[in-house]
């Protein structure tokens, strides 16, 4: 089968390319512009293309005709490569169906991560954990890994793990053997405009798996109580689990009881395994001594990762972009006390993506009244935002980098120019 990838740089068609070339299709692809994924694509030699505007497609046509055309959400019903591909009438599709095609033809067994929060490091920690036990396993997560590829069929497995989002009701497409849920707390306004709209489609979703992991706090606020499956209370943490951030330890316990359900092995081998965990990129990731990257763009993401970086220093700067202006007007007042634990904030213009051009652009300074810290400036990333990491990173302070958009490319970098004994 011959498989075109439109938007194959993004992390949700990317790890699906690597799969899907795995599994022994053919696979080429565009996007706009070059990216951390479509940098590891190359390296496997799948013929990546920068730009869209239909040529590119066309010609891998006439080379060899595409049977199936893969596009991202993201793609506008008018996009000219979309255009081009029914023009040609090329069997179009989006991800979930080319994914649920492959997991029924090589007859895999389905565990699915999903959640408001926390899906890419959790599913990262099931994949180290399968590796670590010597197991085999396909997957897709949405991030690159210093441990392996961010999508692999291995040919001798028997589970799929997915991370499984929620946004474009992507995860409704999906009948998973387990499901893992991280968190449940409304986002993603512009697929779910209301509260309601979120928890009625996680409860689809739960209906939809045979056996659920979750905690009771999110199980209570769905009403999920029909679901078959493990309800995990706080009682259930396990202790044993070293790593870093509370929310990393509740997530590492929703994988070590998945583990249990597969009766993967005991749990002593699974803990030890979780343990040496290493991480995610953009996930609390090190870039150099007291300079981390995070993709948190939540208030409970921020919350979260400033936690986790008061646990390895007691004094702690944040750099916020804030992500997509219609999701700012939904969640302006849940900023109040996210930002507590830092003792400085940089607050940037928010990123903007999909947005309602009818909604007035938020400026940093329209968040200010929102948020207790009395310690937030607003920035831009310039040189004056650099000289002001740098000289907290040399007062011993960590400096913590969040956001979905731009701020990690840019911060990556300013880093990069550090000498070698800071990295």
């Amino acid at each position: 089968m011959n498989i075109y990838f439109s938007g194959i740089g993004g992390v949700g068609i990317g790890p699906l390319a690597e799969v899907a070339a795995d599994a022994g299709y053919r696979v080429q692809g565009s996007d706009r512009e070059e990216t951390a994924i479509i940098r590891q694509l190359k390296d496997r030699d799948i013929t990546v293309h920068i730009g869209q505007d239909g040529t590119f497609l066309r010609q891998c046509h006439e080379k060899r005709p595409i049977d199936w055309f893969v596009y991202t959400s993201a793609l506008s019903a008018d996009h000219p490569e979309l255009l081009v591909a029914q023009e040609l009438g090329i069997k179009i599709a989006k991800r979930g169906e080319l994914l649920k095609h492959i997991i029924a033809e090589k007859n895999l067994k389905f565990i699915a991560v999903a959640g408001s929060h926390g899906k890419t490091t959790t599913t990262g920690i099931l994949i180290w954990l399968f590796q670590q036990l010597q197991i085999p396993v396909s997957y897709s997560v949405g991030a690159t890994l210093s441990f392996g590829a961010s999508g692999r069929y291995a040919a001798n497995s028997e589970y799929f793990v997915y991370e499984c989002d929620e946004y474009d009701r992507n995860f409704l497409q999906y009948f998973p053997d387990v499901s893992l849920i991280t968190s449940i707390e409304h986002d993603h306004p512009d697929t779910y405009p209301t509260e309601m709209d979120y928890i009625e489609a996680f409860r689809q979703f739960i209906g939809q798996s045979k056996h659920t992991i979750m905690w009771q706090a999110d199980n209570t606020m769905i009403d999920a109580s029909a679901n078959d499956g493990w309800i995990l209370s706080h009682h259930d943490l396990l202790q044993s689990i070293a790593l870093p951030g509370n929310h990393n330890r509740r997530n590492a316990t929703l994988v070590a009881k998945a583990a249990e359900y597969l009766q993967l092995a005991d749990q002593s081998q699974v803990v030890n395994a979780i343990n040496s965990f290493p991480g995610t990129d953009r996930r609390f990731e090190r870039l150099a001594e007291n300079l981390y990257t995070d993709y948190a763009h939540h208030p409970s993401e921020i919350a979260a990762s400033l936690q986790l970086a008061r646990e390895l220093n007691e004094h702690v700067v944040a750099v916020y972009q804030p992500h997509q202006n219609t999701r700012q007007h939904k969640i302006i007042d849940q900023y109040t006390d996210c930002f507590d634990l830092a003792e400085e904030i940089y607050w940037l213009p928010t990123y903007l993506s999909r947005e309602d051009s009818s909604l007035a652009v938020l400026e940093p300074q329209d968040f200010f009244e929102h948020v207790n810290n009395e310690a937030v400036h607003p920035a831009e990333m310039n040189d004056e935002l650099w000289q002001n990491i740098q000289k907290a990173r040399q007062a011993g302070k960590l400096v913590l980098c969040m956001g979905a958009g731009t701020i990690d490319d840019w911060v990556r970098r300013e880093a990069a120019s550090l000498s070698q004994s800071e990295s």
